[in-house]
């Protein structure tokens, strides 16, 4: 007789992205900022309210006169890290990835972006990493932001990823914006000789049946995936691209050019996020290639318990496996 699955709660809303059993290293981020700063007295924090829930927490305890708590105010959040950066400060704003693109947008471009500054706009739940439905699910914030000139967009894979973009991001003279994964967050690519290198995609894993091009948390979907598919002979794959923009197509061309079936997975709408830079980037070079993508659908998303959403979705190791082997049938 099968056992039931167990009953979702509330809790799985906003439950951890690892695996059963996955290795996991607490708030990287605000760890890795906190480390930072012990050298640097020139790094700064803010949040919006949301300390506790984008690991600012770590930093703030830390280097409380350093720390700027600015309430539920993110048009002013942005304002006040762009004045810091003008007085020669690095500041580091802090909150929901929703709050800093849809409701403070115009303050990035123009008081951050347009002069170029050195303000990194940290957003957590990005994409598909909550359940409480399409008004903390920034499944757009890639698209809306792909547009400013100058901006650098991360999204980072895991713990590892996070640690080591943190120093690239206050070496960066102008402003960046990293899709944090916060809380718990898995440690992945220590086992595949990584180093987070800015505007660089990097190859994890070869493979001749397919190629996978991934950011973000489907980094770690994708190369799981990949691993479970061997026990079916199937060799993936998989090209992280940690850097949405600026995007690194001189090695994707040279990866797609190989000619296995490409399948890009994003943890983000399939309007405006990577799959569409990928395809237009390559386009633009005259080199077209037919992909597959695992993305968000264009719509407002569902709330519910996280785990049976990344089913519904499409973004599961599971169904992953399942389209997979669907594109090769």
């Amino acid at each position: 007789m099968n056992t039931p699955a167990p009953r979702l709660t509330t809790s799985a809303m906003i439950a951890s992205i690892a695996e059963e059993g996955q290795a996991t290293r607490k708030a990287p981020f605000g760890q890795a900022l906190a480390d930072l700063a012990d050298g640097r007295t020139d790094i700064v924090g803010l949040s919006a309210d949301l300390a506790k829930y984008t690991d600012m927490h770590i930093f703030r305890d830390r280097h409380p006169d350093r720390f700027f708590q600015m309430g539920m105010a993110e048009q002013v959040l942005l304002g006040a890290a762009a004045g810091m950066a003008e007085e020669g400060l690095v500041p580091f704003a802090s909150t929901y990835s929703v709050f800093a693109t849809r409701r403070a947008y115009d303050f990035l471009a123009l008081d951050i972006a347009e002069p170029n500054l050195n303000v990194n706009i940290v957003g957590a739940l990005p994409g598909l990493t909550t359940g409480y439905g399409p008004s903390h699910q920034a499944t757009e914030d890639i698209a809306i932001l792909r547009g400013i000139p100058g901006l650098v967009i991360i999204d980072p894979c895991d713990a590892v990823d996070i640690e080591q973009a943190v120093p690239a991001m206050v070496a960066h003279p102008g402003p960046t914006y990293l899709r944090l994964l916060r809380g718990a967050v898995p440690v992945v690519l220590d086992e595949y000789d990584y180093t987070f290198e800015m505007g660089k995609a990097k190859l994890l894993r070869d493979g001749g049946d397919v190629l996978f091009i991934s950011s973000g948390l489907m980094t770690m979907r994708a190369l799981e995936a990949a691993r479970r598919l061997e026990a079916d002979r199937i060799n993936v794959a998989v090209l992280h691209s940690p850097t949405i923009k600026p995007l690194d197509l001189a090695t994707i061309a040279t990866e797609v050019a190989k000619g296995r079936p490409v399948v890009v997975l994003e943890n983000h709408s399939i309007v405006g996020g990577l799959t569409e830079a990928i395809a237009s980037g390559l386009a633009l070079r005259k080199t077209p290639v037919p992909l597959h993508s695992i993305s968000l659908p264009d719509a407002f998303l569902d709330a519910g318990a996280l785990p049976t959403l990344h089913d519904r979705y499409g973004l599961s190791v599971t169904k992953v496996m399942e389209r997979v082997k669907g594109i090769l049938a």
